[in-house]
């Protein structure tokens, strides 16, 4: 019986989507804030899986007696050959702010290609059991992307993507929404199934 979960991030938007997935289900859901000791370490790799791998095993460093879960989500914009991509967090520099990269996202589609603007939001996740085991799933949400930012809901770049068979941006949809379909939302879903967590 899985009842704690330790996610390596420090991303409150993420820990509460991690939260709302979960509730309900007898899984307390634990942050590196939480721990007297712990600094994020370097985002290195050269894809989502080698980073979320990165911060699973700086977590479970400190919690191996745990499920621990790492992982790492961007957008991909076709227009701009797939970036932001692993960049989405620093897409307008290493302090930026989430305003500041939908700005420069915006900016760079109409320079480069105004008319495609398909795009999705890809997450890796890397679970690594008490027992050492690695168990690694992937989430997509395909849509495109806005010509202004719209919506209050949400965070990053929500207020820019349209999800598929929609007309409102993630960040105008209700946050149960993104909770259902977002590429977390699939990704954490598969490991919760696999652990018997929640139903099929």
């Amino acid at each position: 019986m899985i009842d704690q979960l330790w996610v390596a991030t420090t991303n409150s938007g993420k820990l509460a989507e991690f939260r709302a997935l979960l509730d309900g289900y007898g899984v307390g859901v634990h942050s590196p804030a939480e721990l007297a000791v712990y600094s994020s370490p370097p985002e290195t790799g050269d894809s989502f899986l080698a980073n979320a791998r990165i911060k699973a095993k700086a977590l479970r460093a400190l919690k191996a007696d745990q499920w621990v879960i790492g992982e790492d989500s961007g957008l991909e914009v076709d227009g701009l050959g797939g970036l932001p991509g692993i960049h989405s967090a620093r897409y307008a520099g290493d302090k930026a702010s989430d305003p500041e990269n939908v700005a420069k996202l915006l900016k760079m589609l109409k320079i480069r290609s105004p008319q495609n603007r398909r795009a999705r939001f890809r997450a890796l996740l890397v679970a690594l059991s008490p027992q050492g085991e690695e168990f690694v799933f992937e989430g997509l949400l395909e849509g495109q992307i806005s010509e202004v930012p719209k919506g209050q809901k949400g965070f990053g770049y929500d207020p820019v993507f349209i999800p598929e068979g929609e007309d409102k941006t993630l960040a105008e949809l209700p946050p149960a929404f993104k909770n259902k379909v977002s590429h977390r939302a699939q990704a954490l879903r598969q490991w919760a199934r696999e652990q018997k967590i929640i139903p099929e």
